[in-house]
C-alpha cells in the first residue's frame, strides 16, 4: 500500500466496513457481528431484546467453536477490528480495544491490556497486562509484552523491545 494513502485514512473514526461479512461463511466477522448484537440488545434491556440476546448468545458460542477464539461477550471492541484468521484468538473480558486494530491468530491479550487505536498485533502475541499500549503501535509476531508501549512504535522479542530504525541515508552493509 502506497505510505500517502495510508496517512491519509483518519484511523481513530472506526471503520465499520472492515467488519462486515464478506459472505455467508466468514468466522470472524460473524463472531464479532454475534458479539456487536448481543451489545445492543443488552443496552435496551426490554423482553423482547432478552429472548433475541440468547439468539445471539447462541450464534457466538457457534462461531466461537468454529473459529476456537475465545472472547467474551462483555468486552469493549473499538469499531474497524480485523482478524482475519480468528483461530485461537484469546480476549480477557476486561480488555479495551481501540478502533481499526488487528490481531492474528493465537495473540493473547490477558488481563486488563488497553491497546490504542490502529495496532496492529502479529501471529502468536502475548500481551500481558494490566498495561497500556500507544495508538499506531505494531507488535511483532510471537512477541511477548510485558510492559506499556508508546504510541507509533515497533516492538519484537520476548520480551518486547522497541525496534530502533535507521536513517534513510544510512548505508546498509
Amino acid at each position: 500500500m502506497d505510505s500517502k494513502v495510508k496517512n491519509d485514512v483518519d484511523w481513530q473514526t472506526p471503520i465499520w466496513d472492515r467488519e462486515k461479512p464478506r459472505r455467508f461463511w466468514d468466522p470472524s466477522r460473524k463472531l464479532l457481528l454475534s458479539i456487536r448484537d448481543y451489545q445492543k440488545l443488552k443496552m435496551k434491556g426490554d423482553a423482547l431484546s432478552t429472548l433475541f440476546m440468547k439468539l445471539c448468545v447462541l450464534r457466538h458460542r457457534f462461531w466461537t467453536v468454529v473459529t476456537g477464539a475465545e472472547i467474551d461477550l462483555n468486552c469493549q471492541i473499538g469499531g474497524g477490528l480485523l482478524m482475519p484468521h480468528p483461530n485461537g484468538i484469546v480476549i480477557h473480558p476486561h480488555a479495551v480495544i481501540g478502533a481499526n486494530c488487528l490481531i492474528f491468530q493465537q495473540v493473547t491479550l490477558a488481563g486488563k491490556v488497553e491497546l490504542g487505536y490502529h495496532v496492529d498485533v502479529g501471529a502468536g502475541a502475548k500481551i500481558l497486562g494490566p498495561l497500556k499500549i500507544g495508538d499506531n503501535v505494531r507488535v511483532g509476531a510471537n512477541s511477548v509484552v510485558t510492559k506499556p508501549v508508546a504510541s507509533n512504535q515497533t516492538v519484537v522479542g520476548i520480551p518486547a523491545m522497541p525496534v530502533v530504525r535507521c536513517k534513510k541515508n544510512a548505508v546498509n552493509l
